[in-house]
Order: structure tokens, then sequence, then C-alpha cells
């Protein structure tokens, strides 16, 4: 499950300055829930009732969710308005579960392997998010258009390359759920073995 919040913050600058550097950054935040249980199934059972919320229903297993922050600097130069400084904050936020039960040492493998596959899932759609930063920043670092002298159709260029590439790259993270959820997918063997018997 992944959910996305963009904000935009656009400073328009009436002095002529420098072009700042371009840059992005991530802050990373990871929550976890405890689950108990002596066998695989039984682990699988508390995830599906403890686990983070996946519409109204449902549990997922484990959930990747982010916000995205841009602060856009734009300003007149040489008749042009242009951008002098593109800045994104990406927010993710990671939720996993945590095995806070004694397990025999088969189950306590298994559940390592489980748990690895798990944080490698969610942690692609944290790359994938990352991309789509740097997609963003590219698209609109040092775009400039003539005759704007309010910065009004730069501002409203800027906001429809930031939803193109949002709506390009969210493509990308629905498309990488299909692979890993469908019939016989990654996730469906990383549970089938997690609940095997040894």
């Amino acid at each position: 499950m992944r959910r996305m919040v963009m904000t935009c913050l656009v400073a328009i600058g009436a002095l002529c300055a420098p072009e700042a550097l371009a840059g992005t950054r991530a802050v990373v935040q990871t929550r976890t829930y405890d689950i108990t249980g002596s066998s695989g199934a039984a682990l699988v059972e508390a995830m599906d009732s403890k686990g983070p919320r996946h519409g109204f229903m449902t549990h997922a297993i484990a959930t990747t969710a982010y916000t995205v922050d841009w602060d856009l600097d734009a300003g007149q130069s040489n008749g042009f308005c242009r951008m002098r400084g593109v800045n994104g904050t990406l927010n993710l936020f990671y939720t996993f579960p945590r095995f806070a039960s004694p397990a025999t040492p088969a189950l306590k493998r298994r559940w390592n392997r489980f748990f690895a596959g798990v944080r490698a899932h969610e942690e692609t759609h944290g790359r994938i998010a990352r991309e789509m930063m740097r997609a963003t920043e590219r698209s609109i670092a040092g775009l400039r258009v003539a005759n704007d002298p309010s910065c009004y159709k730069t501002r409203r260029e800027a906001q429809l390359r930031i939803k193109a590439v949002y709506a390009e790259y969210e493509a990308k993270q629905n498309a990488f759920d299909r692979r890993e959820h469908s019939n016989g997918g990654h996730v469906e063997h990383l549970i089938a073995a997690l609940i095997k018997k040894p």
C-alpha cells in the first residue's frame, strides 16, 4: 500500500540571482507493529489482523507511504521567468512487522528469510519514489518561460511537469505491486515458505 501527498511552494524573486543548486533529499521513518505466534501460519494470521490497514477491511503485511514537498524558487532574468532553485523533500514511512515472541530455530530462520523479502519489497517502493524525485527535479530544473512577468506560466508549467512525472512513476509502483502480488508471485512464495512445515 502506498500513500502519496505532494505539496509545492514556489517562491517568486523579483531580483536576479545566480541559479541555486538543485537538490532533493529523503527523510526515512520506520515503524513496527508486534506479532506473536509459534508457527508460520500463526504469524501470518497475526499480520492479517494487526498489520497496517490496506483499504477498508483488510490489512497489509507491511507498507510504504510517502509525502513529497517541493520548494521552487522562480525569478526574472533577462526577460525570462526561470527556476533558480529546485529542492524537494521525500518523506518515506515504512511499516514492518516485528516478531516479538520466542521461536524455534527453524521458525526463526524461516521468519528471517520472510522478513528479508518483505523489506526488499518495501524498499523497492522507496527506490521507485526516489527515482521519481530525481526525474521530477530534472524535468523542472532550468525551466524558463519568456514574457511571464508574474511567473504565473512558469509556476503552472512546473506543476504540470510534477504531475506528469508523478503519474509515470505511480504507474511503475502499481506495475511492481501487480507482479509481486500476482498468483505465484514473489509475495505468495514468501508466505508459503514461512508457513511450510519443517
